[in-house]
């Protein structure tokens, strides 16, 4: 690995770290770099500025998103099994990036998140399996049949946020947060 990526490395990390202690907005170049245990001036040679920083951790998050969602959307099974378990890695994605989801302040969270645009839908990248197993579904008839770009924006808030605040604001177990939100984002999408 050259110095360049580990150095790269070693800020997400302390990025992370930072974001846990301080949250993002008070997560500064000077605590990020301390806590990657690296000088604020790397970080202004390497180019690392905190909107470079968070588009790298948004980056790689979307990665990790997508390579979630592949064995779900190739899997075999109806398409309301596929979207439970779509819905089960948005939970385990969710849990993996904790710090990051909620660090993020309102304006951090529209760039990852949001389309350009009046309405804002969900960025594609991350509704795009929910919409391809909602369709499969409606077709099937063991899904309703519902707009699958808004329902997918809904379903992908609805359960991430959900989950998140159950984690962070309540003290819910990972499984408890999990089953009690799937439950009742499922009920709204499946037929009868």
């Amino acid at each position: 690995m050259s110095p360049v990526r580990t150095t790269e490395a070693q800020v997400l990390d302390g990025a992370r770290r930072a974001m846990d202690r301080y949250g993002w907005t008070a997560a500064t170049s000077e605590r990020i770099a301390q806590e990657a245990g690296i000088s604020r001036v790397t970080l202004h040679r390497r180019g690392l500025t905190r909107k470079r920083i968070l588009e790298l951790l948004t980056e790689e998050a979307t990665d990790r998103y997508r390579e979630a969602m592949w064995p779900v959307l190739t899997a075999s099974g109806s398409p309301r099994e596929r979207l439970e378990q779509a819905l089960e890695a948005l939970c385990r994605l969710a849990e993996e990036n904790m710090s990051l989801l909620v660090a993020l302040d309102g304006a951090a969270n529209a760039a990852v998140f949001h389309e350009e645009g009046e309405e804002q839908l969900t960025r594609s990248v991350f509704t795009e399996p929910l919409e391809r197993i909602l369709r499969d579904g409606a077709v099937v008839g063991d899904l309703r049949e519902l707009e699958p770009a808004e329902t997918a924006t809904v379903l992908f808030n609805l359960v991430g946020w959900t989950y998140i605040h159950l984690r962070t604001g309540h003290g819910w177990q990972e499984g408890r947060a999990r089953s009690q939100t799937l439950e009742i984002a499922l009920r709204g999408v499946i037929t009868r």
